[in-house]
């Protein structure tokens, strides 16, 4: 891919539909960057995995879909080492989590910026509600692993998944395309329009999901799928409806989704690091070194590891609405 001009955005779809494909936003160099970054990350982890005894090898002879899913088999579906953001219980002081260069020059890409300034205005926020999802084919994946950074998502919409404090946050969701996203390897799904309707009622897990979910029977059958080519972004309204199904390729299918908002709105994570991406106004604010993004994160897991607290709450739904029944 090259990118040029500036790509297209049109507001008026936007707000018609609640999503917007954007092709063209990365160039090769800074996919290949991202990559290269996990593949060093992989290959790290893996040594060290097969040093404490976890891992047979570190199967660096396997293609890349046929050793991630080799090595998240034998780890237990071990994914948090690579994710970019912390998760919502059990953090320790040595959880692990992703925050290396490559991932921080994507979310700030000023590319990327330009197109979120016409959403958010020009100062901008980057929430911490952030993931990497790597999903090799689910066939060489065992049943019992239930994780969507993984496996399929779930129908939510970004709002629902966030405490109510967000609900009159301007967050917008962007989803990223590391590998092409196509119907067989698990692309993206949107409810065109719903993010004219109301939050919609989100289920907690149970023995087959363990992740909040729409109940099917509040999916409107209207959804479409939204495959898109490697280094395009596909941009979300906060209660638009997505999901994304199982991949039944033999490729990987690869994506970040991160969220932007304006400065000085609540993010929905408090004790998870914001950082100012653009400001016109406090040009000095922004944070430019993935270096400070990363100390950032482990300061918050030190506090979170700290004050551990099983009670602590990151969504509204405690599973009581009928529906979830």
């Amino acid at each position: 891919m090259t990118v040029t001009t500036p790509p297209l955005v049109d507001m008026d779809f936007f707000e018609e539909n609640g999503y917007l494909v954007i092709e063209n936003v990365y160039s090769d160099t800074e996919i290949a960057n991202v990559v290269d970054e996990y593949m060093e990350l992989l290959d790290r982890l893996a040594e060290g995995w097969v040093a404490e005894g976890q891992l047979q090898s570190t199967y660096a002879e396997l293609p890349f879909p046929q050793r991630l899913a080799r090595i998240l088999s034998e780890t237990g579906g071990n994914f948090q080492p690579f994710d970019i953001s912390l998760p919502s219980r059990g953090v320790t002081a040595e959880t692990p989590v992703h925050n290396g260069p490559a991932v921080f020059e994507l979310l700030t890409s000023p590319r990327l910026l330009d197109i979120v300034e016409h959403f958010v205005g020009q100062e901008v926020l980057s929430n911490p509600i952030q993931h990497v999802r790597i999903k090799p084919p689910e066939h060489l994946l065992p049943a019992d692993i239930d994780n969507s950074m993984m496996k399929s998502s779930a129908w939510h919409q970004d709002q629902g998944v966030a405490l109510p404090e967000v609900d009159n946050t301007e967050m917008l969701t962007v989803w990223i395309a590391v590998t092409d996203a196509t119907l067989e390897n698990s692309c993206l799904w949107v409810v065109p329009s719903s993010h004219r309707g109301d939050l919609i009622t989100h289920c907690p897990g149970n023995a087959a999901r363990s992740t909040l979910a729409i109940p099917e029977s509040l999916v409107p059958d209207t959804a479409i799928p939204l495959p898109v080519a490697a280094g395009s972004i596909i941009v979300l309204h906060r209660r638009t409806m997505h999901s994304a199904l199982a991949n039944t390729s033999d490729g990987v299918r690869w994506s970040f989704d991160c969220r932007f908002q304006p400065v000085g709105q609540p993010t929905g994570r408090a004790e998870y690091p914001a950082f100012v991406a653009r400001s016109a106004s406090d040009p000095d604010s922004v944070l430019t070194d993935w270096q400070e993004w990363k100390r950032l994160w482990e300061q918050a897991r030190a506090d979170v590891a700290a004050s551990p607290n099983e009670n602590r709450v990151f969504n509204r739904w405690d599973g009581s609405h009928e529906v979830c029944a």
